[in-house]
């Protein structure tokens, strides 16, 4: 039997390092690049139209952003503003479709000054940024915002970027082991502190405004504002390893199934040192309130990259350091699905189809879907088949034809049974 793969979806020009996903317009937005280095590989980030064509899900390029001498490294997004991480900065984008008119005598007119593929009306900015529109009817403008250095370190990068709650703010971590948070569009910043000695692997802000940070220093903190709150300790209640230090490598915060105010957080651990012979990595589940840990599990040897939660809470999908994509089950930290090297390089980011907007119409019969980006310039699609499961009507019915059939053939067996 051969291995399983992945659909391609989508391939960049460029080496991919970050995706979301817009579930109101069904864009996702994939973004990346060569970096300053003049290899000739661009950067830029790329808005895919995602549409069901036949009961299957397709990616075409609607708008390429150049993003210049700078790579996107991280993305966050909120409503129709993009946060990229560039090198040292965090450049805002403001994105939005529009329906293209057909051309008329003066667009006519216009194409004959201006040359047969210049667009009526086509912005300045947009030209300047590279813009193409490759779907008929529909267009997209992209705006550039603010920006601001959010790292200081001695080889300063912004590692990750997230927006709290309510979208009005935004934090940023990165070489230099600060959290800055900033207000939005504005960034203006209003708190800055030194969150670990070294660098901020990861952060995540949840819905009553806790910061979860982890770092290269094996450490994962909660605080409110600048204020610890608390360390998390994922060994409390599972395995022990005296000779293996582990660090946190990301974490997530998800809601709870049917509990639209429950709130759990998720993180990932791996070895700290690369092994001949590699220790497994884990998932913890913990609770997001006292932040003690509900449940830890092993997601194999693989080194862990990158981990994402779907919107519902339902499920987290992962990405690995050797290419391979995984999917479980975010209650009891069960593997549903998995792709071994489906990009056999290492997996960037890993973001889920969203079930609100227009989520539910793209995945079909699918209970889910999951895109995984790598820097192997490729964008994959993870789909996972719905679960059947029996009514519980139906059991109840066949529990009921079971005992009425039994009692007849008991009855045709032994006369005068009954």
């Amino acid at each position: 039997m051969g291995r399983r793969r992945a659909p391609e979806l989508y391939r960049a020009p460029f080496p991919l390092y970050a995706l979301q996903v817009d579930p109101s317009a069904g864009l996702l937005i994939a973004a990346g690049g060569g970096g300053a280095a003049k290899t000739g590989i661009k950067n830029g980030v790329h808005f895919l139209q995602l549409e069901l064509i036949n009961g299957r899900l397709s990616a075409s390029l609607l708008h390429s952003h150049d993003t210049e001498t700078r790579a996107t490294m991280n993305l966050a997004l909120a409503g129709n503003i993009l946060a990229a991480g560039q090198d040292a900065h965090c450049q805002l984008l403001r994105f939005q479709t529009h329906q293209q008119k057909s051309k008329n005598k003066a667009e006519k007119t216009d194409s004959k000054e201006q040359g047969p593929r210049q667009r009526k009306g086509a912005a300045p900015t947009e030209k300047k940024s590279g813009a193409e529109t490759h779907q008929e009817g529909v267009g997209l403008r992209v705006e550039n915002l603010q920006s601001v250095q959010t790292d200081f370190g001695t080889d300063p990068l912004q590692k990750v970027v997230c927006y709290n709650h309510d979208n009005t703010l935004l934090a940023t971590g990165g070489t230099d082991g600060y959290v800055r948070v900033w207000k939005v569009p504005s960034l203006e910043k209003v708190l800055e502190f030194k969150a670990h000695e070294g660098e901020i692997e990861d952060l995540a802000l949840g819905p009553d405004g806790k910061l979860v940070t982890v770092g290269w220093d094996l450490k994962a903190f909660v605080w409110q504002k600048d204020q610890l709150v608390t360390q998390l300790h994922w060994q409390e209640n599972g395995p022990t390893f005296s000779n293996t230090p582990y660090r946190y490598q990301a974490c997530r915060f998800g809601q709870v199934p049917d509990q639209p105010a429950g709130q759990r957080l998720f993180t990932v651990q791996i070895p700290h040192k690369r092994l001949r012979q590699p220790p497994p990595c884990y998932l913890t589940a913990w609770d997001g309130s006292t932040f003690l840990p509900l449940r830890t599990k092993s997601c194999g040897h693989e080194v862990i990259s990158c981990l994402s939660v779907s919107e519902s809470g339902t499920f987290l999908g992962l990405g690995t350091v050797t290419g391979s994509v995984a999917v479980y089950i975010a209650f009891s930290l069960q593997r549903l699905y998995y792709v071994r090297e489906a990009h056999g390089i290492v997996v960037t980011d890993v973001a889920f189809l969203p079930e609100k907007g227009r989520g539910p119409e793209l995945l079909g019969s699918h209970e889910t879907a999951l895109f995984s980006v790598a820097v192997d310039s490729r964008c994959q699609l993870h789909l996972l088949p719905s679960r059947r499961s029996v009514p519980v009507w139906l059991l109840l019915l066949l529990c009921v034809g079971l005992i009425v059939m039994t009692i007849l053939l008991l009855q045709s067996a032994f006369p005068g049974f009954l």
